[in-house]
């Protein structure tokens, strides 16, 4: 790898806390957060719930464990989730689902912008018998991670609300990048969530956290997942010290995203003037890039973009790039120049 520069564009969980949060996690006042006393995390709940437009919100190590629990309090063994088919759930969540909780998830097609098609959704609901599983829930994400990071909106989480509603199930949002989505869109994560029962997001994507992620939801919902997250391990307790970054995330962090978004898109429009790489910056709303290659091998290109600083992932066949806090203008512009120098050499 490049000394002389780094753009590291793996993902938004490689960003590091701003000095503000690394001094707000130094001066944070603390308890024992499983006991229920301690006042930074609940502080960053209070405000993690009015975000969201929810009576309540709870804490957890990480966004994967927010849909674990999502899953357990919504689903008892033997019943069925539907879910995108692709999903961060269904796709790279190792099976949590059905190893620890023993749910079933049925997958709806995602298109290119990771919307579900509502007829289909619709038909996939499990009538009453004795038969087949019960249907507990719909879990959607908000941005949709597999698919270009596309942000969904209000209006057609409404509509699976109310598929999901009429059934007698719940809609969960893995908002995991919901922030991201309601700068997008020029909303609110609240009006993104507001017919959902339940809204997860991450601290440490996009916002910029070292670590966390939090759950909201009704009074009864939270307390039903405070129970689960000690049954999976994820009691945690002098967690101020991490609730404080995600403090100064909510008040500071959130604006900003909006460079990202423009920086993803510079990506994106100077990639696709490349020969060799195959992407629509139409489809670039947030701060996910995916592209294809033609004629090049995918790992290759990988591996010579590390030798020159330049950190990406994903598949042989689909790379993943992510813009974040620390990346700049700049850093953009030289990954658009080593691309196209490696593509030229490997051509």
């Amino acid at each position: 790898m490049s000394e002389a520069r780094r753009v590291d564009l793996r993902s938004d969980t490689v960003t590091h806390p701003t000095p503000a949060m690394r001094q707000a996690m130094v001066n944070a006042e603390l308890g024992d957060d499983v006991l229920g006393d301690d006042p930074t995390a609940k502080r960053l709940e209070a405000m993690a719930a009015e975000r969201l437009g929810k009576e309540a919100a709870l804490i957890v190590p990480s966004g994967t464990m927010a849909n674990l629990i999502s899953l357990l309090v919504y689903a008892r063994r033997g019943d069925e989730v539907i879910v995108g088919s692709q999903a961060h759930v269904l796709q790279v969540e190792v099976g949590g689902a059905a190893g620890l909780g023993g749910v079933l998830l049925r997958a709806a097609h995602n298109d290119e912008r990771g919307r579900m098609d509502l007829d289909e959704v619709r038909s996939m609901i499990r009538p009453p018998a004795q038969y087949g599983p019960r249907t507990a829930a719909i879990f959607m994400e908000n941005t949709h991670n597999l698919c270009n990071g596309s942000p969904l909106s209000a209006s057609y989480t409404a509509q699976v609300a109310a598929i999901a509603h009429e059934a007698g199930a719940a809609l969960h949002i893995d908002g995991a990048r919901i922030f991201n989505a309601a700068v997008a869109q020029e909303t609110t994560p609240a009006e993104l969530a507001r017919d959902a029962d339940s809204a997860s997001f991450c601290l440490s994507k996009g916002l910029s956290c070292p670590i966390g992620s939090v759950l909201t939801g009704s009074e009864e919902y939270i307390q039903q997942a405070r129970r689960i997250r000690r049954t999976v391990g994820g009691g945690m307790r002098q967690v101020g010290v991490i609730a404080a970054a995600g403090i100064v995330a909510l008040d500071e962090m959130v604006d900003r995203l909006a460079d990202d978004h423009v920086n993803a898109r510079l990506l994106a429009e100077g990639l696709s003037k490349i020969p060799g790489i195959n992407i629509d910056p139409a489809l670039v709303q947030t701060n996910l890039v995916f592209c294809t290659t033609e004629g090049i091998d995918g790992n290759e290109l990988v591996s010579r973009l590390r030798e020159r600083g330049v950190l990406s992932s994903g598949s042989p066949q689909r790379l993943r790039m992510v813009t974040h806090y620390g990346i700049e203008r700049a850093d953009v512009e030289y990954t658009v120049e080593a691309v196209r120098e490696v593509v030229a050499s490997l051509s």
